[in-house]
């Protein structure tokens, strides 16, 4: 796949995952603890797609890397609060399951990809 195709693709695996984030932070339990976790999510969740894209319209090499490491940034801070979501036992889990696996394999590629930029 060239780049092009794989940054498209990418692209729209993370908008997908956005969505995915903001159905389930709106499944969380409506307490004042929970009201701080969804903000949270929601915020590192959907920063992931919007970073990326902003790294492919960069201006320069240095733009697209530092977008990238936000992008992967934002992909571990996700994975922190899916994490403590699933200890609280807050969402069903089967679903969760699924959303921390995509949470873990776009930081695998966000770090893959910064990486490869250094």
């Amino acid at each position: 796949m060239e780049n092009k195709e794989f940054a498209k693709q990418l692209e729209k695996r993370t908008k997908i995952f956005s969505i995915t984030i903001i159905k389930l932070s709106c499944s969380l339990p409506n307490t004042p603890e929970s009201r701080v976790i969804r903000n949270q999510i929601t915020k590192s969740g959907t920063s992931i797609g919007a970073n990326y894209r902003e790294a492919n319209r960069a201006r320069s090499k240095a733009d697209f890397s530092n977008k990238i490491c936000i992008a992967e940034s934002e992909a571990s801070e996700t994975v922190y609060w899916l994490e403590i979501i699933e200890e609280l036992e807050w969402a069903e889990n089967q679903t969760l399951q699924n959303t921390i696996k995509e949470a873990n394999e776009l930081l695998a590629i966000f770090t893959s990809i910064g990486k490869n930029m250094k």
